[in-house]
């Protein structure tokens, strides 16, 4: 029976283990942290559990095609309650709120009693969401229909108009600042506009749930359901490097000296790390593109952790404020997003709640970040001054949460390029802006006629559900390899 050796243990290297085992293989995997996730993880401060990864989960929707994939991964399974929180986030202004809720056409009355005079484009913006809804088939009352050939085709100019656009330039379509600040406050402006009616289709198609138990009872499920397909795992294990002869790699090489061999590879990190890191090879070409494409841009994020004194949150959801002027120019970033746990009990002691805060940052400021790891004194400084903004911008907004917040955790790019390796230290792959079409790149790799990677960064904008499908996709394309060379013998 061919092996399948899999480095990384994250969803995409979980995902193509169970589908090696789904289809016959045997399937090692090797992952260099003591747990499986990757991204997808949480870990335990002060009492607290710190949930790293799931704001919302694309794909809970039974009707929609990611759903089948995290049945198959045990991601989803029987006993799996999923939380389907009323708003996403939330966008503040001049007194006024405006939500991103689990209601298409709540959305739109809301909008509408907000600003009549941005009607128009409010009532062009419900309508694309709802095409993208269609085309995901989570559209109507009962968010499972699909949308028929005839209306996808007559849609086209509108969705023509939204491919044009970034959020940004789609923000200023608008007139009223909240109506503004809503539509940036998500994503950043320079996203491409499709990609946030991606998100608003998605959550309120009801296809944006919470599994219960958040991102490490998910890991924890797939890594389960793996091993129940009799997959072995093996933690602790950090590649080295790919041996290769002539066109096959024939193994992989660990850090502690030992080596996994098979009959095909597939690699799951990020591939700025793999390609003149563990093997000599040159990157697939459509990889290199976009790594360099000014189309596309890698991001990261500042992260922070409070326990609150304080049995109930003053928000629910995730609440978008704008930074100070004095924060944004320490930070170089717009605005924070507040997060709080009230839908997961569990995750901090009895009367108290866990808020967590984000702030996004650029590809720069995020390599920034991994280089000033290697001065501690200084990183440690860093950190506090994340910690402090960041207190400081909640208390602002909620001046009753002033000595009852406590710091738990700090964490930031390098915090991810430690963990998981990524080279800037993204948990995402490419933010892409406007006219660009997030097509898949293949799997294979030029150079070794047995190695194939999976991963976020096959598509952007990356995320779990496209790890999920790369995992998969990398080996149906094994089972194409092989089946032709089967085909080729017998003739």
């Amino acid at each position: 029976m061919d092996k399948i050796v899999i480095t990384g243990g994250g969803v995409a290297g979980l995902s193509a283990g169970i589908y090696a085992r789904l289809n016959g293989f045997d399937a090692e995997i090797y992952e260099m942290n003591a747990q499986t996730g990757g991204n997808l993880c949480a870990w335990d401060r002060a009492g607290c559990r710190v949930d790293n990864c799931i704001h919302w989960l694309t794909g809970t929707n039974p009707a929609s095609s990611c759903y089948g994939i995290w049945r198959d991964l045990g991601a989803l399974d029987e006993g799996t309650e999923v939380i389907q929180n009323e708003t996403l986030y939330t966008c503040e202004y001049g007194g006024w709120s405006l939500s991103l809720t689990n209601d298409v056409e709540r959305l739109r009355r809301d909008m509408l009693e907000i600003s009549p005079a941005d009607s128009r484009e409010t009532e062009r913006l419900i309508r694309a969401i709802k095409v993208m809804q269609g085309i995901s088939g989570i559209a109507g009352k009962g968010a499972n229909e699909k949308i028929s050939i005839f209306r996808l085709a007559a849609s086209a100019p509108l969705m023509l108009r939204y491919f044009r656009m970034t959020s940004g330039k789609l923000a200023g379509k608008f007139r009223h600042p909240l109506i503004k600040r809503f539509i940036n406050g998500l994503l950043t402006e320079n996203f491409g506009s499709i990609a946030l009616l991606e998100v608003f289709s998605c959550f309120t198609g009801r296809n944006g749930g919470i599994p219960r138990g958040g991102s490490e009872a998910m890991a924890r499920r797939m890594t389960e359901r793996y091993l129940s397909l009799g997959g072995k795992l093996y933690t602790g294990k950090r590649v080295c490097r790919l041996k290769r002869d002539g066109g096959r790699i024939t193994s992989v090489v660990f850090s502690d000296g030992e080596e996994a061999r098979g009959s095909f590879f597939i690699v799951t990190c990020d591939p700025a790390a793999v390609f003149g890191g563990i093997t000599d090879l040159p990157m697939p070409q459509r990889l290199a593109k976009a790594y360099s494409d000014r189309r596309l841009r890698r991001f990261s994020a500042l992260h922070c952790a409070f326990l609150c004194d304080e049995e109930k949150p003053p928000f629910r959801g995730d609440l978008v404020v704008g930074l100070d002027l004095g924060s944004r120019n320490e930070l170089h970033s717009e605005r924070i997003v507040m997060r709080e746990f009230s839908h997961e009990p569990d995750f901090a002691p009895e009367g108290k709640n866990v808020i967590q805060t984000m702030i996004f940052t650029g590809e720069n400021e995020a390599k920034r970040y991994v280089e000033l790891k290697k001065r501690p004194g200084e990183y440690a400084e860093a950190k506090k001054k994340i910690a402090r903004i960041s207190e400081n911008a909640i208390t602002s907004r909620f001046p009753g949460l002033e000595g009852r917040l406590k710091v738990i955790d700090v964490w930031t790019p390098a915090t991810y390029n430690r963990y998981t390796g990524s080279e800037i230290g993204s948990f995402m792959s490419f933010a892409f802006t406007s006219r660009f079409l997030p097509v898949p790149i293949k799997s294979k790799v030029n150079g070794a006629d047995n190695l194939y990677l999976a991963g976020q960064w096959l598509q952007a904008p990356g995320g779990l559900p496209i790890a999920a499908r790369t995992g998969r996709g990398a080996v149906a394309e094994i089972m194409r390899a092989k089946a032709g060379k089967t085909a080729a013998h017998t003739e």
